[in-house]
């Protein structure tokens, strides 16, 4: 059998006709309908009322924290078990992230380790909804409420993850999306931002685009930033969206079989826990015991499957270093595998990666 990737994006549907269309008409650069029929399209997936797409997921993020005023003096909360864009995008508005632990159960943000964070500099809570499967909203925005706190949503790994039959991204005074290559919906690169509040919305497309005014040509008025995405990138984006119900269906037969194969070996999976619908972003395994989570990966590499490590936690990052003890996250973090997780897997490859598996752990225990 050939090598088994991780991730590998699925461009199938109007993504050629599209993309051709851009060509033949020249509209290439971050101007071309297509900007504005993907951004429409998003928002009214996800139950938006409006969305601005951006260059990646990354300025995505840091866009959002710019246009909410987030800045030198503030503290930023943040699960410290997360990609590193999520905190040095709060760094480079100059705030300071505050990292928590996480659940186990969840892999996501721990409410309580959020209530006792908060101090009098805490500005906005970060959650970020991790390898597809949401956060805990209704305490995060109880928490937010009460301490009139501003909501920031990562939902990078989120797109079509719900939390009580709602999109995430649309609980916090902003959201963010990435559409890299190994994203459920990809551009390419690419992100978008949504916003609550209108006029934050409009900050946002301002910040976006150089501070362009609205009203006179060529002028700028406020220091900002070249963010914008192509009209390519929104032609495949839009192309993506109308093949969404059908990306996540697939990625969900994946993860289902996931589930039935690996029964009964010493790991457990990262289901859904509670009233959500978790997108399987990342189909994940955390194992037992630490010490078979790099055996195990060189093994499945042997074999032809590509793997990945759960994320390191933020915190020991040498640009942003705490001396915190967050135990979950870091236990997570030591014990995590992404399995290969693209929506074309077929049931022999999956077969392939599982009887492997099992092969690792009969080797193991002889």
């Amino acid at each position: 059998m050939s090598r088994i990737p991780v991730y590998e994006p699925c461009l199938d549907g109007n993504v050629s006709a599209y993309v051709n269309e851009c060509l033949t008409s020249g509209w290439i650069s971050s101007r071309g309908q297509f900007i504005s029929r993907f951004e429409e399209a998003f928002a009214s997936y996800v139950g938006a009322d409006a969305a601005t797409s951006v260059a990646n997921g990354t300025v995505a993020i840091h866009l959002a924290l710019e246009a909410l005023g987030i800045s030198s003096g503030d503290e930023v909360i943040v699960p410290s078990f997360t990609y590193i864009a999520s905190v040095n995008t709060i760094i480079q508005t100059g705030a300071t992230p505050v990292y928590v632990d996480s659940l186990s159960s969840t892999l996501q943000v721990d409410p309580a380790a959020i209530i006792a964070a908060i101090t009098p500099r805490t500005k906005a809570v970060m959650a970020v909804h991790l390898y597809g499967h949401p956060c805990d909203m209704d305490a995060i925005v109880e928490i937010c409420r009460e301490h009139n706190l501003l909501l920031i949503e990562d939902c990078a790994e989120g797109f079509g993850s719900l939390w009580k039959g709602r999109h995430v991204g649309t609980f916090g005074d902003a959201a963010t999306f990435s559409f890299f290559g190994n994203k459920t919906i990809t551009t390419g690169e690419g992100g978008m931002v949504l916003a609550r509040d209108p006029a934050v919305m409009e900050r946002c497309r301002r910040l976006k685009s150089q501070g362009v005014s609205p009203s006179r040509e060529y002028w700028h008025d406020m220091l900002a930033f070249n963010y914008r995405m192509t009209n390519i990138q929104a032609a495949i984006g839009l192309a993506q969206i109308e093949m969404a119900d059908h990306l996540l269906n697939e990625k969900k037969r994946v993860a289902d079989t996931y589930a039935r194969l690996l029964e009964g070996l010493p790991l457990r999976l990262h289901k859904a826990v509670g009233d959500v619908r978790h997108s399987y972003w990342m189909c994940s395994i955390i194992v037992d015991d630490c010490q078979d989570r790099d055996a195990l990966r060189a093994y499945l590499a042997e074999h032809g499957v590509e793997t990945r490590p759960f994320f390191h936690m933020a915190h020991h990052m040498p640009h942003c270093h705490t001396n915190q003890v967050l135990p979950v996250g870091e236990e997570l973090s030591k014990k995590g595998i992404n399995l290969p997780s693209y929506p074309k897997l077929t049931t022999q490859q999956l077969e392939h990666i599982c009887a492997t598996i099992h092969a690792y752990f009969d080797c193991a225990a002889v």
